[in-house]
């Protein structure tokens, strides 16, 4: 706990000084959103080598940031960081959060944390508030698919500022990544390290083009959505209130967990 209060001192500190480019966004100083996360891996849509059991499909917790352009959590085609490889392949965040945490003290490029909690099965939905700012309207998360060998969805640098003003809801479908940090093919491949790295690679029905991948379905021309996000802007009479239409089960959230 104390060291998760001192990392919140840290990124409040670096969010009040001047960066980048990102002052072109006009909208008021502040909104707050709740982000909506929602789970469509299930059976019938992906019946390929399902997980059913040690363990069955289900979500990790989310761990996002709200920051300025000079930041970046992952970017397709590009090579994962180190924290962002061990949330992949083994949902532990703490190099993620010391990587956050050195990014908002060395070019203040970062505002604020946020996570959600896990979810324990394919379909479901978890949720969180975040807060945005004029010089860090940008917004980046990332879930670990389990069980999978280094597989994830997530969302690199979605702007939440439209000239000058907050938008009130966005809804984004999201699709499968290879971190490119391990070579398996299937949800329960064993450690099988990628030497060298590969970069950050989208998985679709065709590619890796290998009929042992567990997403490989040659008969279709896209995969369905595995998951989508909703970000949706809260009025002030809203906040601090959860979203009365989800109902989420009781579950810890291994990321503040393993923080503390």
């Amino acid at each position: 706990k104390v060291i998760w209060t001192v990392l919140v001192t840290i990124l409040g500190y670096g969010s009040s000084l001047p960066v980048g480019d990102d002052s072109l966004c006009a909208a008021e100083e502040l909104a707050k959103y709740r982000i909506i996360f929602t789970g469509k891996w299930s059976q019938t849509a992906f019946p390929k080598q399902y997980p059913l059991y040690r363990p069955p499909a289900q979500w990790s917790s989310l761990l996002g940031v709200t920051h300025s352009s000079d930041y970046s959590m992952w970017k397709k085609n590009e090579y994962a960081s180190n924290g962002v490889r061990d949330f992949a392949e083994k949902g532990e965040a703490w190099v993620l959060m010391k990587e956050i945490e050195e990014a908002g003290e060395k070019i203040q490029s970062v505002h604020g944390i946020f996570s959600a909690p896990a979810i324990s099965s394919g379909t479901g939905q978890t949720s969180t508030e975040l807060e945005v700012h004029p010089r860090h309207p940008l917004v980046s998360f990332v879930v670990r698919i389990v069980p999978s060998p280094d597989w994830f969805v997530g969302i690199d640098s979605l702007n939440l500022c439209e000239g000058n003003h907050w938008m009130d809801e966005v809804s984004v479908d999201l699709f499968p990544y290879d971190a490119g940090t391990d070579s398996g093919f299937t949800f329960s491949s064993p450690n099988f390290a990628t030497i060298p790295q590969d970069t950050v690679t989208e998985i679709t029905c065709s590619s890796p083009s290998h009929p042992a991948n567990s997403f490989y379905y040659p008969k279709l021309k896209i995969l369905p959505p595995i998951a989508q996000v909703t970000v949706v802007k809260l009025k002030k009479i809203q906040l601090g209130l959860s979203a009365p239409f989800i109902n989420l089960p009781a579950k810890s959230n291994e990321i503040i967990d393993s923080v503390s």
